[in-house]
Parts: structure tokens; C-alpha cells; sequence
């Protein structure tokens, strides 16, 4: 059974790498495995080594403490979707890849049409 750690750090290098749009593939090619070999680390199936772990970052271009970022609560997390019930955003929204796919595209939008989107999403959730 993976451990949660394991886990953490696997769902963080997966949400990096569609973030940026980068395959497994691509990825494995930068550090120098397989595809495989990185579908298990985002499953938490294997462990990363400290070493690969640096050339992932590199290659995701994060520092490699990215990947242990909310790692203080990961055994407090609750299946409650927010704190006053005003949002009905799934709990586990980064590993949605819907959602994820929705940033990727939002962050490519040229940054003065991003904050009209924005407001307009903001408008049409008041409405919701």
C-alpha cells in the first residue's frame, strides 16, 4: 500500500505536469526513465528518490519543495467541500482533470482578456 506521502508527491507532480501540458512521456524523456516509471510515481505505486525528484522539478520547472506543499494537512483533509457550504467545488479539485485542463487554458488567455473572463465568471456565479 503506497504511503500518503508517496501519494502527495505523486499528485503534485501530476497536477504540475498537466498544468504546463507536458505528457508522461515527455517528462520520462527529460529525466531519463520511462513512461511507466512515471505513471507509478503519480500514483504513488513508487517512490520518487531524492535525486530524480530534483530532475523532475528541473524539468517541471519547480523547486523540489513544490511537491511536499500542503503536506500539513494531509491527514486532517475532510470530504467537506467548503468552509461555509457557499462553493460546490469537489474536495479534491487539483486532481480533477476537467478543472485542471480549465486553469491550463485559463493562464493561456493573454492576461487583459483573463481578468474580463474572470470578472464575468465571477458575475455569472453571483447569479448561479
Amino acid at each position: 500500500m503506497p504511503h500518503k506521502v508517496d501519494i502527495h508527491v505523486g499528485q503534485k507532480l501530476r497536477q504540475r505536469r498537466w498544468l504546463i501540458g507536458m505528457t508522461q512521456q515527455k517528462l520520462a524523456e527529460l529525466v531519463g526513465v520511462k513512461f511507466q516509471q512515471i505513471q507509478k510515481y503519480e500514483t504513488g505505486a513508487n517512490r520518487v528518490s531524492a535525486s530524480r525528484l530534483w530532475d523532475i522539478s528541473e524539468a517541471l520547472e519547480v523547486p523540489a519543495a513544490h511537491f511536499f506543499e500542503g503536506m500539513e494537512g494531509i491527514d486532517d483533509r475532510t470530504n467537506d467541500n467548503s468552509q461555509d457550504g457557499a462553493t460546490k467545488a469537489p474536495a479534491d479539485l487539483l486532481n480533477d482533470k476537467e478543472a485542471m485542463d480549465l486553469v491550463r487554458s485559463y493562464y493561456a488567455i493573454p492576461e487583459h482578456q483573463r481578468r474580463r473572463l474572470f470578472e464575468l465568471a465571477r458575475v455569472l456565479s453571483d447569479v448561479a
